[in-house]
This record gives C-alpha cells, structure tokens and sequence, in this order.
C-alpha cells in the first residue's frame, strides 16, 4: 500500500469503504436479529448508528466511523470529478460518476449524523423523515412530481444493475486480492450486490409511488425497505437473507477498504481537475 503520507486521497477512500463496510455490516447484523427474533432492528444507517452509543467507547466509534464517511464522501467526490477509476466519457461513464457523485453527498451527510450523534448532538431525525422532508421540497417545485418519479426510476435501475453485478458482473474487477482469497471474496461481494440491488429496487419503488400518490409520506430509506419485506409473506426468510447479504457487502467493504487498486491523484491534481469542472 502506497505511503499515506505521500497520498492523503488514497488514505480517505481506504478509511471510506471501510467505514461503509461497517455501516452496512451493522445493518444486515441488526437486520439478521431482528428477523430471527433476537432483537435487532430492521432500521436503516442512522439507526444502526444510533446503537452504537449504548456500547462500549461507543462515542469513539462514532467519531472514527464518521470520519471514515467524510473521507468516503472526499474520495466520491473526488474520483467522480477526475475519473480516477478511468470509467470514461462515454454515457456509461458518466452515469456511474454522476451516481458516485451523488454518492459522495449522501455519505456525506451520514458522516454528519454520526458526528453529530458522537458529540452528543442528537441523531437529526431518522433517513425516512429526511427522505420524506427532501421529497415534499422538490414536489413544491415545478415539475416535481415528475422528478421524483424519474429519481425513484433511476434508483430502481442501479437496483437492477446492482442485481445484474451479483449475477454476471465482475465484483473484484477493482480488488488485488490474493488468488487463495478470489473466490471467498467474490462470493461476498455477488451476495452483498445482490441485496443492495433488493433495496434500491423497493426503494425507488417508494419514489415511484411517491410521485403517482403525490404523497411524500410514501417515501422510505433503507430501514423502510427491510420492514416492507419482513412483512411479506414469509417475511422472516425474506429479510434474514437480505440481511446476509448486507453483512456480506459488509466484508466485503472491509475488504475494500484493503486490497482495492486505487489510482488517486495527489491533492494539487485534484483541486486543479475540481477547478478546470467550474464554468
């Protein structure tokens, strides 16, 4: 691994995924309990989050998970402005940077909730009331509700790609991973991309609705996706699975957060491609 010191953006984006990894790997952890009925929560990032505070150094945990965010949100950002992951200007490309992109701003914005609840803050409301307050916003807004009915369509097709990724796709095209560790690995990320691709599909499926019900209340995040499958039918097998899943792309962050290729620029390249971006 290069020298952190020589490369601070290369650092951020190791802490980044490794501190997404966490996230996602108390959700599916939470999620799995609660499905199996030993507790648990089938709440989303913030609420696993929230849990933190009752364990031991909990505080302290918040405040490196929160900085491993910022630094995940730094590295969207960042990789997104300067193709750093040489994705291309080709529509494709495009698509996955400005999804990166818009990426970056949530973690972003998750790394404050953590802050906020490691200095004693408060939690700020949970993901469905601010999904819920950004969605009555923009269909104030002329043309809004159909905004809202193509993001909850967009956010349902990167569930389908994700899907496909689990499916076909190759989840270690990024990961220099030893060749006695390739096949463990590929099987966490499938099953991890698998159940992302179950959330975002339910999620954008609230958008949608959200838009032909002009009914922001429609709206939910994470934790709103994983109570909609436990109560289907069989719900406890639907939700145990996604859950395992979560946990998977869990590692598989962790994993990330190691042995991922990361051509990062230094910082003066950065400023100077986050500056040619501006009109």
């Amino acid at each position: 691994m290069p020298n952190p010191t020589r490369n601070p953006v290369e650092t951020l984006a190791r802490l980044g995924y490794g501190a997404r990894g966490v996230v996602y790997g108390l959700v599916g952890g939470l999620a799995l309990l609660a499905a199996v009925g030993s507790g648990g929560q089938t709440g989303g990032s913030r609420s696993a989050l929230q849990t933190l505070l009752a364990q031991p150094f909990g505080r302290i945990w918040l405040f490196v998970i929160a900085v491993g965010l910022f630094g995940f949100c730094a590295w969207r950002i960042v990789e997104a402005l300067t193709d750093a992951d040489r994705r291309g200007s080709d529509m494709k490309g495009w698509a996955i940077r400005g999804a990166h992109l818009i990426s970056g701003f949530i973690y972003g914005g998750l790394a404050l909730s953590a802050l906020n609840l490691a200095l004693g803050r408060g939690s700020g409301g949970g993901e469905d009331q601010a999904a819920q307050d950004w969605t009555a916003w923009l269909m104030s807004k002329p043309f809004g509700l159909w905004l809202v009915g193509f993001i909850g369509v967009a956010v349902a097709a990167t569930g389908l790609g994700f899907a496909w990724k689990a499916w076909r796709g190759d989840v270690a095209a990024y990961l220099a991973v030893p060749a006695d560790k390739r096949g463990w690995v590929v099987s966490l990320g499938r099953m991890g991309f698998a159940a992302r691709g179950i959330v975002f599909v339910i999620i954008g499926g609230f958008l949608v609705l959200a838009a032909l019900h002009s009914s922001s209340a429609e709206v939910h995040g994470l934790g709103g996706a994983l109570e909609a499958l436990q109560q289907q039918p069989y719900g406890w097998v639907l939700l145990a699975l996604t859950a395992i899943g979560l946990l998977a792309f869990g590692l598989y962050g962790l994993v990330q957060a190691r042995y991922r290729h990361i051509d990062a620029p230094d910082l003066d390249d950065a400023k100077a491609a986050v500056a040619q971006m501006k009109p």
